[in-house]
C-alpha cells in the first residue's frame, strides 16, 4: 500500500466492457520528506487507479497495486493494477501529525 494525492481524472471512451462505469483517477504517490520527516512530498510519478471509495481532486488516498488491486468487491473481475481503497484523514510519523485532512 502507499499514499498518493489525487491529481486528476482520466476519461477513456473506448475500453473493455467490464471497465464501463468505473471512475479512473490520476494520482501522484507521496513519501515522507527524508530530511526533516515533517511533511509528505510527491515522487514525480503518476498512476491511474480505479476509484472504489468516491475520492476527489486534491484528496490524499490509500492505494494498493498488483493482485491486491483486484481483491475488492468492485474490482475482483476487472483488469486493474492499481485501486484506491481509502481516503486518508491523518498521517502520523514519529509521533507527529504530518497530514490532517481537516486543516
Amino acid at each position: 500500500m502507499f499514499l498518493a494525492k489525487v491529481t486528476g481524472s482520466v476519461v477513456a471512451t473506448q475500453k473493455v466492457a467490464s471497465m464501463t462505469g468505473h471512475k479512473l483517477l490520476a494520482v501522484e504517490p507521496l513519501r515522507v520528506e527524508p530530511g526533516k520527516r515533517d511533511q509528505l512530498v510527491g515522487t514525480g510519478r503518476t498512476f491511474v487507479c480505479v476509484d472504489t471509495v468516491g475520492a476527489g481532486q486534491g484528496e490524499m488516498v490509500l492505494i494498493v497495486q498488483g493482485s491486491s488491486a483486484r481483491l475488492t468487491p468492485e474490482t475482483e473481475k476487472l483488469p486493474v493494477d492499481a485501486t484506491i481503497i481509502g481516503i486518508v484523514d491523518t498521517v502520523n510519523v514519529e509521533n507527529k501529525t504530518i497530514f490532517d485532512a481537516k486543516k
